[in-house]
């Protein structure tokens, strides 16, 4: 990497660090440090809802899952703004009136303890494993491509959010989300135009377009119900709006960022722009991951992204010829692409049918025999995986736009985009880890305490349970191992938990005559049957979409505890319209 891309890299992370700092440099009490004083503005609110659901894998993953499989995982968010407006006319409320630091503090007071205690303990499950691949995702990729060691890495990204996030606590990870959320979007719009730029001179972005229709990549709505199928309307409505339900209403990373909304109205506000703009900016990464893939159809992109692979077979004797001969039937089928493509562009612009039929067919045959190499790779990395015992990942969408941006951009540009990454990255760990410190200082180290300690104790003690999870999420991060594509397995590590948890919620919500025993045994069946489904699904029993896990977990809690209930004598009190027991 060139000095000015370093230069440009280190001066924005550590400006915005510096910013985060500064900003809450007053921060000296529990309610400021996990809430903010409740003085933050919509638009802080709303751009620090986003950086935190926006982490590096977002960046790294989905250009690459759009280059493999087109837009339509941009119908996994299309139920975000159902969800918005629930939460913003339901949940806020109920939250704001109560005045909660966390969550879970309602649990108890609509139920019990046991019920509180369990569904934290399910955040901090599930938080806590995602905590872990924030941190590993980025840095695996980012050791790579840079060729900097894989701890140091992880080192680097963790120890610097540890450091302002015990400092600041939410406000310092809010703050500076907002800044991590500017410098993010501007240089994914950087990077978006300097594609276009990139093209050939004779190929206009209308051109590129046309040609990412008719090669099947911007297929974004699909109607047909197929439970085979993990992107579609149906998946998208009725598993991701519930997923959104639970992530946004009842995981503490969401919730403390709109708790600290200096009024009900602000934090509605700062929900409902997430909900706005959010499936637009994803909308707008995945795009740039069609113009990687049409700007690689003019440029030869390597016959696997993963450079540390393509350089292990390249050392090794018996791969090195056996790659050496995929790499040659790979560039005769670059060529032959290079051809139909420009005489597909020639029939769109002709509006001639039957030769853009024509034209596709070739191209679809091609692009076949590209995957068969491209699989063939695959096999070479199994296999010497297999003969010398070490794990070689064959998934390489992952490195798909690092690889771009680290090959084709200018310095300056390369500085840049990897400052988005790192502040991706930075901006969700930060919050998670600030989540799960108050969420373990609330619900568990002061409820177990009582009142007796000081205000100075529990703010101390939230700090230390900081850099707890801290040094969990990066013992976790040094140990973990890849996914198929990293964007899906935070949203299934999400999705394996979630769905539980807003059945508790939806239940202390709007099934008011529903004691706590019938709720707790409802629960630790319903996360059991998740776990299972999962499993057995992986197992290869059956192939059902991980988003609706949300949808069933949800369904099996609320159920079981209409069931149980009738098993059970009526609550012994009356409950008022928050589900607090009356005096």
């Amino acid at each position: 990497m060139h000095t000015t891309d370093w230069i440009v890299m280190l001066v924005t992370l550590l400006g915005i660090v510096a910013y985060g700092v500064w900003k809450t440099r007053n921060v000296n009490s529990t309610e400021s440090y996990i809430l903010g004083d409740r003085e933050l503005k919509w638009y802080t609110i709303g751009l620090s809802i986003m950086a935190t659901q926006a982490s590096a894998i977002t960046f790294l993953s989905t250009p690459g899952q759009a280059f493999d499989d087109g837009m339509r995982f941009a119908q996994f968010y299309f139920g975000l703004p159902i969800a918005m407006v629930i939460l913003a006319v339901f949940v806020l409320p109920i939250f704001y009136r109560l005045k909660v630091y966390t969550a879970y503090e309602y649990l108890e007071q609509r139920f019990d303890l046991k019920v509180r205690r369990f569904t934290a303990l399910l955040f901090l499950m599930g938080r806590g494993l995602a905590a872990g691949i924030t941190i590993y995702a980025p840095a695996i990729i980012l050791s790579i491509i840079l060729d900097w060691n894989l701890d140091l890495t992880i080192l680097l990204i963790g120890i610097v959010v540890i450091c302002y996030t015990m400092f600041g606590g939410t406000t310092a990870v809010s703050q500076t989300q907002k800044t991590q959320m500017i410098v993010i979007l501007s240089g994914i719009f950087i990077a978006f135009l300097y594609l276009i730029y990139s093209l050939p001179q004779d190929v206009s972005f209308g051109n590129a377009v046309g040609v990412a229709g008719k090669m099947g990549k911007l297929n974004i709505v699909d109607f047909e119900f197929d439970l085979s199928n993990k992107y579609n309307m149906w998946s998208a409505l009725l598993g991701g709006t519930f997923l959104f339900l639970s992530y946004f209403g009842t995981d503490q990373s969401q919730v403390q960022r709109y708790l600290s909304g200096k009024t009900l109205t602000e934090s509605r506000l700062g929900l409902m722009f997430n909900g706005i703009f959010k499936v637009p900016m994803q909308f707008m990464i995945l795009f740039v991951g069609i113009m990687v893939f049409m700007f690689y159809q003019f440029e030869k992109p390597p016959v696997h992204f993963n450079p540390s692979n393509l350089k292990v077979l390249s050392e090794t004797p018996g791969y090195d010829d056996q790659l050496d001969t995929y790499q040659g039937e790979f560039d005769k089928v670059f060529d032959e692409k290079q051809i139909e493509i420009r005489n597909l562009i020639s029939a769109i612009d002709a509006d001639d049918q039957s030769s853009i039929t024509n034209a596709q067919g070739k191209l679809k045959r091609l692009n076949s025999q590209d995957s068969l190499i491209r699989s063939g790779v695959d096999g070479l990395i199994k296999n010497y995986s297999k003969e010398y015992d070490k794990k070689l990942d064959t998934e390489d969408n992952d490195y798909v736009f690092i690889s771009y941006v680290t090959k084709y951009l200018p310095k300056g540009l390369v500085g840049l985009l990897l400052a988005v990454i790192f502040a991706a990255a930075m901006s969700s760990v930060a919050s998670e880890l600030s989540a799960l410190a108050s969420c373990t200082t609330v619900d568990f180290y002061k409820r177990g305490y009582g009142e007796e300690k000081s205000d100075r104790h529990y703010l101390n003690a939230t700090k230390m349970f900081t850099l707890m999870w801290g040094c969990l999420a990066l013992l976790f991060a040094s140990t973990a191992s890849m996914y198929d594509n990293l964007i899906e397995f935070v949203n299934i590590i999400g999705s394996l938990f979630y769905g539980t948890i807003l059945g508790v919620f939806v239940v202390a919500f709007f099934m008011k005559k529903i004691g706590s025993n019938a709720v707790f045994a409802a629960a630790i069946i319903g996360e059991v049957a998740v776990v299972s489904i999962f499993t057995l699904g992986k197992l290869g029993y059956f192939n059902l979409p991980y988003l609706y896990l949300n949808l069933i977990g949800c369904l099996i809690v609320v159920l079981l505890s209409l069931l149980f209930q009738q098993f059970n004598n009526p609550p012994a009190h009356d409950k008022n319209k928050d589900g607090i027991l009356d005096a």
